[in-house]
């Protein structure tokens, strides 16, 4: 096959056996890559029912036919394992050279099992695999682990590793390497649990390409266009530029979602942060685009993103930007998820307020206790052990009202969307597979249109809410950077011809789109093994019967009833049965049989 190895390792930490197993060109021509091929992964080879924290559950490091190649953006890898946090699928992607190195191992995916007798590093080699003692590496956080670990095997491997919070096995812990991260639903407490503080990759295999010329050819037109008005909003100020807009139309969620709007929001505003804190700007590896924007703070450099911005930030009820950028600093050192970091300290700053929890300073503004409660969180000390377990299962603990208003869907917490105001995205935020998400289901992009009344969003919006959530699988399984979206004028169209000149199969833009529809439903036929029922696709109490306070723009309110309707519309454009489950018939027209779940 050009663009592939055919064939991914199987790799047991508990004995250090590696299995080198084929992958068929069927099962490629049908995943493609990245989440895909760690979806089809996880169902084959993955136990159903498994705690995610035990050892025979399967941690999946998985690339595709574009990595390695000039094409921009292609330096992309996926993680996927069932989540520690949401016991449902979880898949998260990643920019580095890791993808490049792990690709060059010969191997087109590593899947990991087992759990090392002591804490240990992973090397894979050329396709060899070693386990070395980890001891003198336990402990430390990201940054001085990266150091120690490139110092003692050399400039030719690249490095993936967990800080103390994946160590510990806190439930939003990522994977991270050169100071980005895979880090959304506790993929680093997998890691951790299986005793691995660390995984090398080098190699020097590589992939033939069907048409080189052409590949190159293309890569100069994609690179060109990258350039272009699609992303100059990346390349000027990156994702924080949202803040104010957000905070402008009232959907910054602001004081666990009580509100959507701060004030004061200008003092941490992307503008703001731009004139007085930018040190740098970067680009990930292979990448034109250049989003990467690296701010001056008292905890050293941090790249920041408006999710961080915005969880640290108005989610807490906090506007200093000493702290936000501080806080974020601490959760990429320590390897927290940032989101869930902010959105299980703001739950319990008002679970503080209303006299549900015992921890007085942890309140909405308080910046000092945001920093100390990251710390605790980190190492699983005091009350941060419980906070470590994330939203839903601290409702859980507090019991009472607090479920009511625990910002999660299937257990995962809710980015900076607000969904009473954004209602394609309430929708996509319901029923993704992966929980409330803003990358598996960009449905924003529809509430922001003109397409849409985004307060009062009919049912008929949820055909555009499937199209971003199949254009985001192909994507994530090719695997490209979702900034080049716009890029595109036809994305299945011109990723079939991408994959042509690649892989040389004779694809069509149809058969992408049956692609995308194929990789959905199996992340939603995973969740059915694991245990998924039709009352997990909503949104928690909160959403649906507290309107949202207006602002300077009017307030919003979407009903059960609503959500309903755009649930019932969403199933039926997928072909799924009303109750969301998916039916014989389409698991056999898009050919998924060998992994249906028995």
């Amino acid at each position: 096959m050009h663009g592939y190895h055919g064939r991914y390792l199987r790799i047991d930490v508990s004995t250090g056996e590696a299995q080198v197993k084929s992958l068929p060109e069927s099962a490629a021509r049908r995943f493609l890559g990245g989440v895909g091929l760690a979806t089809w992964l996880l169902l084959r080879e993955s136990p159903a029912r498994i705690d995610p924290l035990a050892p025979e559950a399967g941690l999946v490091f998985a690339f595709s036919p574009l990595v390695g190649t000039p094409l921009t953006t292609s330096a992309k890898f996926a993680v996927a394992a069932k989540s520690p946090l949401t016991d449902r699928l979880n898949d998260s992607l990643s920019s580095s050279r890791f993808a490049l190195s792990g690709k060059r191992t010969g191997a087109d995916a590593l899947l990991i099992v087992g759990r090392a007798e002591r804490p240990s590093l992973l090397v894979i080699d050329d396709g060899r695999c070693r386990l070395e003692p980890a001891d003198d590496v336990w402990g430390l956080e990201i940054p001085a682990t990266q150091e120690v670990l490139r110092r003692r095997l050399g400039p030719d491997f690249d490095v993936a590793v967990i800080g103390p919070a994946g160590e510990r096995q806190v439930r939003f812990a990522t994977i991270s390497h050169d100071r980005r991260h895979a880090g959304r639903g506790g993929l680093g407490a997998v890691m951790g649990a299986k005793n691995l503080k660390a995984i090398a990759v080098a190699g020097s295999h590589r992939c033939t390409l069907a048409d080189p010329h052409a590949v190159v050819a293309a890569a100069k037109s994609l690179s060109e266009r990258s350039f272009g008005p699609a992303t100059a909003k990346y390349r000027e100020l990156g994702t924080v530029a949202n803040l104010l807009t957000f905070n402008r139309l009232n959907v910054l969620p602001t004081r666990n979602f009580q509100a959507g709007q701060i004030d004061a929001a200008e003092a941490i505003s992307g503008e703001a942060l731009h004139q007085a804190r930018q040190q740098t700007r970067d680009s990930c590896a292979a990448c034109t685009i250049g989003c990467e924007h690296v701010f001056r703070s008292s905890q050293g450099p941090v790249r920041l993103e408006y999710e961080s911005l915005f969880a640290l930030g108005p989610l807490c009820g906090i506007t200093d930007p000493d702290t936000v950028l501080a806080a974020a600093r601490r959760c990429d050192d320590l390897g927290l998820d940032t989101i869930s970091t902010g959105a299980t300290i703001a739950f319990t700053m008002e679970c503080v307020e209303r006299g549900l929890f015992d921890a007085p300073s942890l309140r909405f503004g308080q910046t000092d206790a945001l920093l100390q409660t990251i710390e605790k969180i980190g190492q699983r000390r005091g009350f941060g052990d419980l906070l470590a377990e994330g939203t839903r299962r601290l409702a859980g603990r507090i019991g009472g009202e607090a479920p009511q208003f625990a910002p999660h869907v299937k257990g995962l917490e809710i980015p900076g969307y607000e969904p009473r105001a954004l209602q394609t995205m309430a929708l996509g935020f319901a029923v993704n597979s992966r929980g409330a998400d803003h990358n598996r289901s960009s449905a924003y992009e529809v509430d922001f249109s003109h397409r849409v009344d985004r307060r009062k969003v009919a049912p008929s919006a949820a055909v555009w809410a499937v199209e971003t959530e199949d254009k985001a699988a192909l994507m994530d399984s090719l695997i490209l950077c979702k900034f080049l979206r716009g890029v595109f004028s036809d994305l299945f169209a011109e990723s079939a011809d991408l994959l042509r000149l690649v892989t040389g199969w004779n694809l069509t833009a149809e058969e992408l789109r049956q692609t995308a529809r194929r990789i959905v439903t199996a992340k939603k036929l995973f969740n059915i093994r694991e245990g998924w029922t039709p009352t997990e696709d909503t949104l928690p109490p909160r959403f649906l019967k507290q309107r949202l306070p207006d602002g300077t723009a009017p307030g919003a309110e979407l009903s059960p009833e609503r959500l309903e309707a755009l649930k019932t519309a969403y199933y039926q454009e997928r072909g799924w049965r009303p109750d969301g489950d998916v039916p014989c018939d389409l698991v056999a027209a898009l050919d998924l049989t060998d992994v249906m779940p028995r």
